[in-house]
């Protein structure tokens, strides 16, 4: 790291700490101990390593904080344990693409492109690249398959690609339906975005995002993991069911970009949060375009609109989202009418934890959210059953899983399913909770409960042929 970079982000991470100190001098003492309480229980059931967490109340930070480690050391004790801080930059995936969207709207009002022009305008040989517009790829109806729906990575990977080689790749495939006509979630159409970006502003992707973007919003301190992966202080982990966390395997150079490529620390995230509730970076039309419900072409909404999910939770409307890459999880949502941000980084892939920290601290901030009731699929929910019954005792037949799955469960990842849902005992219910489609497939999630009373959840994606893409198991409790 360069000197200059090293006196800036001390003199940046001064100024972090400096908010957030006077900002929790103003929190009233019984609210922050609630805050702390209800982020350490959910720490607790998830067994997440670290979390950092800030709150905006009256568009202004109220509260940040960090618990746990971002570092846990080695498996055999010999290395480092460093405390997670606020000021630590954590990756925050898929949280980017609205960053990526502001880039597109702010192209749109410089006249150098519309929502509604077609991919065809610079990418011509792509498939019906004249029918995709700028709109579907950054709403999800595009019908352009999702490079990376998995929650752990896969081989490919973990060998150096370019953005234009995915773009190739996943969006000259048939479409997986018709433009308009289905919601269905793409990284590929961010990639895509992003390449549209270089292309009308005649400049890099992340150039365009800190001149028009990050500099104007005073965010200094935002990271790209392509090229500053050696400055994040935390390490990503991840476990196999419930066994003991491992350092996740991070994606290679090229995998990053304009999908989730960014990492920063939870203040910067809730400035960027801040300007959406201000609306101080786009004009006002340009804000609504962000968060207008995008609708099929049989007139159903979609509940997403420019890169962010929208919707309104017990009576709050509220732009959202999550996001993950190699060992990391994060969860932002806004509240624009009252002014409320609340956002969580974690450092496990395919944990909850994040999602329920959020939750949990809305609840206080909030009125608490509607209980959703789980949706009944039998047939699925006994497949799941049979399958972890299986991994409690070392035992899974191959033959239903695709060879990245069958990749992912290696010897250690069996012996781990093993040796963490064993003890639980009997399996007594299964329950499917949600069901939609991801990357041309079926993705699901399950709890399973167990007769020692502890719960989990499945995170499963399915093939067209019904073979299992991913089948991930993590400690609710």
């Amino acid at each position: 790291m360069k000197t200059s970079n090293l006196n800036r982000w001390f003199a940046f991470s001064v100024l972090l700490l400096t908010i957030a100190l006077h900002a929790q001098q103003n929190l009233p003492l019984a609210l922050k101990k609630q805050i702390d309480a209800a982020i350490q229980q959910q720490m607790e059931k998830t067994g997440v390593p670290s979390a950092t967490v800030g709150v905006v109340q009256d568009g202004k930070i109220i509260y940040t904080a960090a618990f746990g480690l971002a570092q846990t050391g080695s498996l055999d004790g010999s290395g480092r344990r460093i405390g997670a801080t606020p000021e630590m930059h954590y990756a925050v995936g898929s949280i980017s693409k609205q960053f990526t969207s502001a880039c597109i709207l702010l192209l749109a009002e410089d006249g150098k492109l519309t929502l509604d022009d077609p991919v065809s305008k610079w990418f011509p040989n792509l498939t019906r690249a004249s029918e995709v517009t700028v709109r579907n790829l950054l709403t999800h109806t595009s019908g352009y398959e999702d490079y990376a729906p998995q929650d752990y990575t896969i081989p490919a990977w973990t060998k150096p690609t370019q953005p234009i080689s995915v773009v190739q790749e996943w969006a000259g495939k048939p479409l997986d339906f018709d433009p308009g006509t289905k919601w269905q979630y793409s990284n590929t159409n961010f990639v895509l975005a992003g390449l549209i970006v270089e292309k009308a502003s005649g400049m890099p992707f992340w150039r365009f995002l800190q001149t028009r973007v990050l500099r104007p919003l005073n965010l200094p301190d935002v990271l790209n993991l392509d090229t500053d992966r050696d400055r994040m202080e935390p390490l990503g982990y991840m476990r196999n069911a419930m066994g003991p966390l491992r350092p996740a395997t991070l994606e290679a150079p090229g995998w990053y970009f304009a999908d989730g490529e960014l990492a920063m620390p939870v203040a910067t995230l809730l400035h960027w949060d801040i300007s959406i509730i201000n609306q101080s970076l786009l004009t006002p039309a340009s804000y609504q375009s962000l968060v207008d419900n995008m609708r099929l072409k049989d007139g159903k909404p979609t509940g997403y609109g420019l890169g962010v999910s929208v919707g309104v939770r017990d009576g709050h409307r509220f732009i959202a989202h999550t996001g993950e890459v190699g060992g990391f999880v994060a969860a932002n949502a806004i509240f624009p009418d009252q002014k409320v941000a609340i956002a969580v980084l974690t450092n496990q892939e395919a944990s909850p934890a994040a999602a329920l920290i959020q939750r949990a601290v809305a609840a206080l901030v909030l009125p608490a959210a509607a209980a959703q009731p789980a949706t009944d699929n039998t047939a699925m929910e006994s497949q799941v059953k049979a399958i972890l019954m299986g991994l409690q005792t070392g035992k899974l037949d191959r033959s239903l899983l695709t060879d990245n799955c069958s990749f992912y469960f290696s010897k250690e990842t069996i012996g781990d399913f093993q040796t963490s849902l064993a003890p639980l005992g009997t399996i007594t219910t299964v329950t499917q909770n949600f069901e939609q489609l991801r990357g041309g497939m079926t993705q699901r999630g399950f709890t399973a409960t167990f007769s020692n009373g502890a719960n989990v959840t499945v995170s499963t994606y399915m093939t067209k042929d019904g073979k299992f893409e991913q089948f991930l198991v993590d400690g609710k409790s």
